[in-house]
């Protein structure tokens, strides 16, 4: 199958679905992870007590509209993108907090804040280590009960593209609403994919992710150790070559062995400069903004990789998941565009 998009009359390049999560930061030391029982470099989903405990201990907390796919179509405002996120969040103070963040970054945020939810609005409290580590502790509350009901079909038909978010394959209700998403949009012609998020969900999940992948994917992204977690081994090339027999486009990041693309069979490797983070929050959301911006502008697979890896390279040299340079001036610096 050969990849095609672009439709001048869509009202969206790129539309979303994820979890709709506020991201609140700050800076510690291994010493204080150890003593609040932090596990380091991963995400962790809490319970609300704990959430609001880890809350509690948090200095000079800095906030932001986050979640994954989100922070991904924040860089592709960046990037002047026409952009749309679905997205569940109450309506308390962090709820109309993230809806109007969204809004500002260039983002319709499609679904209104819910009144009278009996769960709060999502939030993630994250702590970055001085070796630019996170470790995330993320209380899901509204956003995980994100549904079909909540993916109107006459928005996912205006997308060029859609990009689902594998953390909300967890529950049975965001699995209808990505398959609701991702057939609306492929039956108006647009191309469906997901980031495939983490690969403890894909242990939890993988007989549905590969059917998933092979029946309603038109691409799909992961880093090394989420593509070898679809087959359970450590043979990474050979698992990339069986996800790119069943689905058209495969994008693995390596970390600081490059990007790995496969499309219609054809492969490319992207090498990167290895750098020193100051915080690996959002690098592999901003890779995924650089690579759909390629895409979703008919860049060839070399050229969108690697704008997705300067992309990845930007957001990782401060703090926050979000970039803060703009993107389109360094794709130019680096004669990408």
């Amino acid at each position: 199958m050969t990849l095609t998009t672009q439709h001048p009359t869509k009202k969206y390049q790129v539309l979303g679905i994820g979890n709709a999560i506020v991201d609140v930061l700050t800076r510690s030391d291994d010493s204080f992870l150890e003593m609040m029982g932090i596990e380091k470099g991963i995400m962790q989903l809490v319970e609300r007590e704990r959430a609001e405990q880890l809350y509690g201990a948090m200095e000079n907390r800095v906030q932001a509209a986050g979640g994954s796919v989100a922070n991904t179509l924040a860089g592709l405002g960046n990037l002047g993108l026409r952009t749309g996120f679905f997205g569940r969040v109450r309506d308390d103070a962090l709820g109309r907090f993230y809806a109007d963040a969204m809004e500002k970054g260039g983002t319709d945020f499609v679904n209104p804040p819910v009144t009278g939810g009996e769960l709060p609005t999502s939030r993630s409290m994250i702590f970055v280590s001085p070796d630019g580590e996170r470790s995330m502790n993320t209380y899901l509350g509204i956003s995980a009960e994100l549904g079909p009901e909540d993916v109107a079909e006459e928005i996912a038909g205006q997308a060029d593209i859609i990009f689902l978010e594998g953390y909300l394959y967890d529950k049975p209700k965001g699995k209808e609403a990505f398959l609701r998403a991702a057939r609306t949009c492929r039956k108006a012609g647009g191309l469906a994919g997901i980031a495939i998020s983490d690969p403890f969900c894909v242990e939890r999940h993988r007989d549905d992710f590969l059917r998933l992948i092979a029946n309603e994917m038109d691409y799909v992204i992961g880093n090394e150790a989420e593509i070898r977690s679809l087959y359970q081994d450590d043979h990474l090339d050979k698992d990339l070559a069986r996800v790119a027999e069943v689905c058209p486009l495969v994008v693995c990041t390596r970390s600081g062995d490059g990007v790995s693309i496969i499309k219609d069979g054809v492969r490319t490797d992207v090498p990167v400069t290895k750098v020193v983070p100051v915080d690996a929050t959002g690098a592999g959301d901003q890779f995924a903004a650089g690579f759909l911006y390629g895409l979703a502008t008919g860049a060839d697979m070399e050229t969108a990789g690697r704008m997705g890896t300067v992309a990845a390279s930007e957001v990782i040299s401060h703090m926050g998941p979000r970039p803060e340079a703009d993107l389109k001036t360094l794709f130019r610096k680096n004669n990408l565009i």
